[in-house]
């Protein structure tokens, strides 16, 4: 079975099957140890009234693993730790909306299962803010730590500053929810988040926060693994691979309404697997 190509494996391997692609060392421990940051529901946060994890990514995690006949150990870190934890061997994998990116190559290997997007958004009291055009020279706020920063940047570049407009303004922080004080304190004039955090937080608010525009970019997210790790990737891959096959991942998204988040197949660095 080891021997087989991998485009073969994924279309034959049992859960059973695909869990003797483990590691040794995870197969006897039967325990992956998996990164996250519970910051952005729907993907992964904090039950309020339960305080345990909930989202679509741990509900996705967790099937994968009963595919391996594994449990997972989900340790909640900052987003800035996730790569460092991956590649330095702290956890085994890291799934938290982690956007496939190539500078993130250099380090991880990024099995990719979900499509998201830059998304603005503004308190829906701000009438002025007609369209997204109406923020170039205006305070943004975002997570500092992941993409959006370079976003906001790339898109005031090309349409604010290439226009003769006054260059938008980033104000970062640490973690998504403090952006809601940035808000109320009036420090910010508008936010960028995941496409996919959105109806959560507007449903959660009703009347608060309103879309400015489309999204900016569109972006495949994905698990990742350190470079050197092979193996699990590809366990993983395939126990996903069968996911995609059962129905699983589709009732998922659905579960967590993220259907139009959907991808045809899982990828690798945001490659087909052949």
């Amino acid at each position: 079975m080891r021997g087989l190509p991998l485009v073969a494996l994924l279309f034959c391997l049992s859960g059973a099957a695909a869990a003797q692609m483990l590691p040794p060392e995870i197969a006897a421990s039967k325990k992956i140890k998996v990164g996250t940051t519970a910051t952005y529901p729907p993907m992964e946060s904090h039950d309020p009234k339960t305080n345990e994890l909930v989202g679509f990514d741990i509900d996705l995690g967790n099937a994968i693993a009963k595919q391996l006949g594994v449990t997972l150990d989900w340790q909640d870190t900052s987003f800035a730790q996730l790569t460092p934890s991956a590649a330095s061997g702290r956890v085994d994998m890291v799934m938290s909306a982690i956007s496939d990116l190539p500078i993130r190559w250099e380090q991880l290997d990024l099995v990719d299962y979900i499509v998201s997007g830059s998304q603005f958004y503004a308190l829906a009291k701000s009438d002025w803010i007609k369209s997204v055009d109406d923020l170039c020279g205006k305070k943004i706020g975002t997570v500092r730590s992941n993409s959006f920063p370079a976003d906001i940047a790339k898109w005031s570049a090309e349409n604010c500053e290439g226009k003769g407009k006054p260059a938008m303004i980033v104000v970062g922080v640490d973690r998504m929810p403090l952006l809601v004080t940035e808000f109320q304190q009036g420090r910010i004039d508008a936010g960028v988040r995941s496409m996919n955090t959105m109806p959560p937080l507007m449903e959660e608010q009703p009347g608060t926060y309103k879309l400015v525009g489309e999204p900016i970019t569109r972006v495949v997210q994905g698990i990742g693994f350190a470079k050197a790790n092979p193996p699990l990737r590809d366990a993983v891959l395939a126990a996903l691979q069968k996911l995609f096959a059962d129905g699983t991942y589709a009732q998922l998204l659905k579960k967590w309404g993220l259907e139009r988040s959907a991808v045809a197949t899982p990828t690798v660095n945001t490659k087909p697997v052949h």
